[in-house]
């Protein structure tokens, strides 16, 4: 292969694996607050190589899992008991500084919590609510957003319906006048329906034109490669051929001599 091809080929390595693989964590439980003692577990999707959790609390900063606390596995970490002073911001990082979202967790030691998403909603979706007790389940339940009073649901459950950026804020729960930790419920604008599809085409289809292109110019070189070395032989016209085209040219002489007459 000639060096011209084996860079062509370089390129387009590097353009497929130039996708976009930018981390994104989740937690489990998926919910920003959890008792104290719960096992966390933290993950790090749609990531290769070198990433790990980092944290922000109110005892560490940029401390990585694995690193006097929690318990690492590759992309993963594991909170096997956890505790109020591990409250703080998480995140993805990788070994060439790259970030992924943040999750805030709070680790409460009391007895009743707001079961809340982790990560932002979508506009436009329901969401669900939970004020989780020790003492019991499905409980009778206040709901309060940004310290207002927003109803009372019997099962202690309340669902958001077709959430809107309206919705962001504080929300907390109080069961038997013990209220839970405050989390904030983020909402995320809903792509616009124009632009999805079109993304959609160029990320499933560049890697196609582009593989086609460098296998259309290779072939095109062999091609030229082997042309160059074939030689074409001419064979002179027969007698009869050289006939034929005398009398063509005769009748065409005598047809251009009357229309000039």
């Amino acid at each position: 292969m000639d060096p011209t091809s084996l860079q062509r080929l370089v390129f387009l390595t590097s353009l497929l694996s130039c996708s976009t693989n930018q981390a994104r964590l989740t937690v489990t439980p998926s919910s920003s607050q959890v008792f104290k003692d719960e096992r966390v577990s933290l993950r790090c999707e749609d990531a290769s190589d070198g990433w790990t959790v980092m944290r922000n609390t109110s005892i560490d900063n940029r401390a990585e899992c694995g690193v006097n606390w929690g318990t690492s596995a590759g992309s993963s970490c594991t909170i096997g008991s956890s505790d109020p002073f591990e409250n703080g911001v998480y995140w993805c990082e990788s070994t060439e500084g790259s970030t992924s979202n943040t999750i805030t967790i709070t680790i409460s030691g009391g007895s009743v919590i707001l079961q809340s998403p982790a990560l932002p909603v979508m506009e436009g979706d329901d969401v669900t609510l939970t004020c989780r007790t020790e003492m019991a389940d499905n409980l009778p339940a206040d709901f309060f957003k940004d310290g207002i009073f927003i109803g009372t649901e019997s099962a202690g459950h309340m669902t958001l319906q077709h959430v809107s950026r309206s919705d962001e804020g504080l929300y907390k729960c109080s069961v038997q006048n013990r209220e839970s930790p405050e989390s904030r419920l983020s909402v995320s604008e809903k792509p616009t329906t124009t632009m999805d599809p079109l993304l959609r085409h160029l990320v499933v289809f560049c890697p196609y034109c582009i593989c086609t292109y460098i296998v259309v110019s290779l072939y095109r070189e062999r091609a030229t490669g082997n042309d160059s070395s074939v030689s074409v032989a001419m064979t002179p016209p027969t007698r009869a051929e050289q006939g034929l085209d005398d009398d063509y040219d005769d009748v065409m002489s005598a047809v251009t001599t009357e229309l000039q007459f």
